[in-house]
This record gives structure tokens, sequence and C-alpha cells, in this order.
């Protein structure tokens, strides 16, 4: 007997910046990342991944600044 497999999704932006973000915390369940993997573009993942890096960077810096300004 075969078992119906689901349709692969189609490759979103929320759901790279969702895989993303957990990735930055570093949670994320096995079967989550398996279907990520199978389902997500890499050059979407790279390209958020830069953003999400200069953002954070970017919220640091700004941080630092505004404690040391006080």
């Amino acid at each position: 007997m075969k078992v119906a497999q689901k349709p692969p999704r189609k490759p979103s932006l929320w759901r790279t910046v969702k895989a993303v973000a957990w990735s930055f915390v570093g949670l994320r369940a096995r079967g989550d990342y398996e279907e990520d993997v199978k389902n997500l573009s890499p050059l979407h993942i790279i390209a958020v991944g830069l953003v999400g890096i200069f953002v954070f960077v970017a919220v640091l810096v700004l941080l630092v600044n505004w404690a040391v300004a006080r």
C-alpha cells in the first residue's frame, strides 16, 4: 500500500525568513529542518541570512551608541 505524499510547497519569503530566524536562535525540529531543505531555495536562504546578519549588526551598533550617549 502506497502512502500519499504531500506535494512540495513553493518556496516563499516568509518560510525562508522563519527558517533563517530559527537557525539564528539554534532551535529547530529535525522534521522541520528536513522539510526546509527540500522546499527552500539555497539562494533565498543565503540572501535572507545576509540581510539578517546586517540587521543584527546594525541593531547592536545602534544599541551601543545609545548606551554610550547616556
